[in-house]
């Protein structure tokens, strides 16, 4: 079975450089029904990375580029009068789809903002008197440009919270960069195969369920997420007062799940905290606010996750 997950990043790499760690993330959210944010400046293949993972699992993909005048139907649907028969009929959204790309989702407002973080969280969508179910799996990637400080909308603490993951992506390597561009000038980008069906997917989201997690590496996942909350207890009084409020349930939950879909990926039957220590900051540091002193000190989330994975004891 993990030879399929193979076949995908084989196909991905055919337009995609590098990246590893988008494409590892990007799966991991797919295969445990989640979502995620990706953060990163113009022109690091955020779009064609989902694009060409659409293609080898042979799934829909649809992209919305969020803007300051989109509107809920715009990403959803309406209900349109139809003057010809005298009643309404349903047009449906760019949502109906597998794979939604949300293009730069923090320059919509908060209207457009909650329609679509709804609909990840209840799979379904009503247009006036009728509800729809998504067909699964139905997976939105969302894309935030940091660049950009005018005419943007933060999402708020509780409205991240609902992508299983938050990804920064930086730039290329040099070698990759180098290669990246002798690609696109001669245009012999490869084309891209669906290498894994519907049912293949299925039968992966199972087996990833019955992944061993042993009960002490559950029990410390639950001390990583305790410590965001309670740092005093475990003799991190220093990021203390950096913190105004630690990570929700949700990650409990979430990395579970996620670290599940990692071990496996790694052709592993079982969890181990080297799989937890890869994927820890893609799923808190969204999910941890920090107070105005560690913004005024310039103290990432990131730093506040690396000190708990250092303090907490490893099983």
């Amino acid at each position: 079975m993990i030879s399929k997950i193979e076949l995908i990043k084989k196909e991905v790499s055919k337009v995609v450089v590098g990246q590893e760690k988008m494409i590892d993330s990007l799966l991991i959210a797919l295969l445990c029904d989640g979502h995620i944010l990706i953060e990163g400046v113009p022109g690091l293949a955020k779009t064609t990375t989902v694009n060409a993972l659409s293609q080898s699992l042979g799934l829909n993909f649809k992209r919305v580029q969020f803007t300051p005048d989109l509107l809920p139907s715009d990403i959803l649907g309406a209900e349109i009068y139809d003057p010809k028969n005298n009643n309404f009929k349903i047009k449906k959204g760019p949502i109906f789809t597998n794979l939604l790309l949300a293009d730069e989702i923090n320059r919509a407002p908060a209207k457009v903002q909650s329609a679509l973080l709804e609909v990840m969280q209840e799979k379904q969508i009503t247009l006036g008197d009728t509800t729809f179910k998504l067909d699964p799996p139905f997976f939105v990637m969302a894309t935030q440009n940091p660049v950009e400080q005018e005419g943007v909308y933060q999402l708020p603490e509780a409205q991240l919270d609902r992508f299983m993951l938050k990804l920064v992506v930086d730039y290329n390597t040099k070698s990759e960069e180098l290669e990246i561009a002798r690609r696109i000038s001669k245009g012999n980008l490869e084309k891209i195969e669906a290498v894994v069906t519907h049912n293949d997917l299925e039968n992966i989201k199972q087996v990833i369920k019955d992944i061993h997690i042993d009960e002490e590496v559950e029990k410390y996942i639950i001390e990583l997420v305790n410590a965001t909350r309670n740092p005093n207890e475990y003799g991190l009084e220093e990021i203390n007062d950096y913190i105004q409020f630690g990570a929700s349930p949700r990650v409990s939950i979430d990395m579970f799940k996620a670290v599940k879909a990692m071990a496996f990926m790694r052709n592993k039957d079982f969890v181990t905290p080297v799989d937890i220590a890869y994927i820890a900051k893609e799923l808190m540091r969204h999910r941890i606010v920090l107070t105005y002193e560690a913004e005024a000190k310039a103290i990432t989330t990131d730093e506040i996750i690396q000190k708990v994975l250092e303090t907490v004891a490893i099983p």
